[in-house]
């Protein structure tokens, strides 16, 4: 699917994507693009509804310490990546 943006830089989205996966996004900007990422209306129960009882007795803290510390991995391999290959 392809969009544009609006003279304001909005973008629609379509209704079927709406009602799909909800109203509100998160914008992830990486090294060679851009992505919405749909955000749940509460989003801790549908993590609880994603992986059920696999972090029951994790702490939340360390939980995002070691998310942050994996995506800052993944993006600094991507643009690694990007540079090698010239983009």
């Amino acid at each position: 699917m392809s969009k544009s943006t609006d003279e304001r830089g909005r973008i629609y989205l379509p209704k079927d994507v709406r009602d799909r996966f909800g109203e509100q996004y998160r914008i992830v900007e990486l090294p060679s693009h851009v992505a919405l990422f749909p955000v749940d209306e509460d989003p801790i129960e549908g993590l609880r509804e994603a992986v059920g009882d696999a972090f029951e007795d994790e702490d939340a803290t360390e939980l995002k310490a070691k998310a942050r510390e994996r995506i800052s991995g993944d993006v600094f391999d991507e643009a690694a990546e990007h540079s090698r290959d010239g983009d």
